[in-house]
């Protein structure tokens, strides 16, 4: 299962300490078009959804865009303020501190302690 998957490489992910780019995790994960992109944020919005539930750090943090730099997508805080754990502008300085912090649980929870977030982004990448 796709979902499944994700979360796995991820976590494998988080233990180098640096983010992934959707291109980079759709290639890892086997995927090839059509909208390869898309079923990654999909699985990557439904894993955002378990972590809230299971009060872990947000592991579709580590999903960046290489063209958006230094901050996450817009729907990534959308759907972080649907799920009850962002309040904020999607665009504004809320929306980095939250990621800063976030990328750093991430790093923390799964087993790199005061790891650098390296300027790291979420945004989709349709390439």
């Amino acid at each position: 299962m796709l979902n499944d998957r994700i979360r796995e490489l991820l976590i494998d992910q988080a233990r180098t300490g640096r983010p992934i780019t959707y291109k980079e995790l759709a290639s890892r994960l086997g995927l090839v078009p059509p909208q390869t992109i898309h079923r990654v944020t999909q699985a990557l919005e439904t894993l955002m959804a378990k972590d809230v539930a299971a009060a872990r750090p947000l592991l579709a943090t580590l999903c960046v865009s290489r063209l958006n730099t230094n901050m996450p997508a817009r729907g990534f805080f959308e759907l972080a303020e649907t799920l009850g754990v962002f309040s904020g502008d999607p665009e504004g300085p809320q929306a980095r501190a939250f990621y800063d912090q976030e990328l750093q649980r991430v790093f923390t929870f799964y087993g790199r302690s005061g790891a650098s977030a390296g300027g790291g982004t979420f945004a989709v990448d349709d390439g």
